[in-house]
């Protein structure tokens, strides 16, 4: 029987083999410490990666009634530049008719095409990663602002720290990662075990 949407497990090799996950002793520019950092551009330079992992998440977003039963007349929106790829794979294996990508400028989240009220058709709002939750957050506010609805979210992996559905509608993911930060060195495992460190970046 062919799988159609890869395990958790299988992602996870995914990610790990392109180099979009790894293990050690990381510090972000907040100062928090963690054991593991996720830098999705990197599974999505090769094709073939992205269109598989692409292609699985539209897949979750197929079997929605709400979402299959409107296509092709919907818009795939990314929050952000990291969800750009993921967006026009799912735009893709869905047939749907439009993409957006929106960025935060001057602090506020806004489109970078030019969009007016009513013109957007039902969308799904898809990133990479979503790890607070704020930029999907950010983006389905813009979208209600423009007058669409909002028929699906997902991304390639979700924190479980962030919120599971937006607007009460369930955010799909292929991976759910129990994140683990820590606030200063003295609480990291990692530091009392003298590992290594790297200063990252999101």
């Amino acid at each position: 029987m062919v799988q159609l949407i890869p395990s958790s497990d299988e992602v996870m090799n995914i990610l790990k083999r392109t180099g979009a996950f790894r293990e050690g002793h990381f510090i972000y520019p907040s100062g928090k410490h963690t054991p593991h950092y996720f830098q999705m551009p990197l599974a999505f330079r090769y094709y073939d990666t992205a269109r598989v992992l692409a292609v699985a998440l539209s897949r979750k977003f197929r079997i929605e009634k709400e979402i299959s039963s409107v296509l092709p007349k919907v818009a795939v929106v990314a929050p952000g530049p990291g969800g750009i790829p993921v967006a026009f794979g799912v735009r893709e294996a869905l047939s749907a008719e439009q993409i957006y990508w929106a960025e935060r400028e001057d602090g506020k989240r806004m489109f970078r095409q030019y969009v007016t009220t009513g013109e957007i058709n039902p969308c799904v709002i898809v990133d990479d990663i979503i790890r607070s939750g704020e930029a999907i957050r950010e983006t389905a506010t813009l979208v209600r602002e423009l007058g669409a609805q909002i028929i699906g979210c997902g991304a390639i992996v979700r924190f479980h720290n962030a919120p599971a559905e937006i607007d009460g509608i369930e955010i799909k993911s292929l991976v759910e990662f129990d994140a683990k930060f820590y606030d200063e060195g003295a609480q990291c495992v990692e530091c009392r075990q003298d590992a290594p460190v790297e200063h990252v970046r999101f």
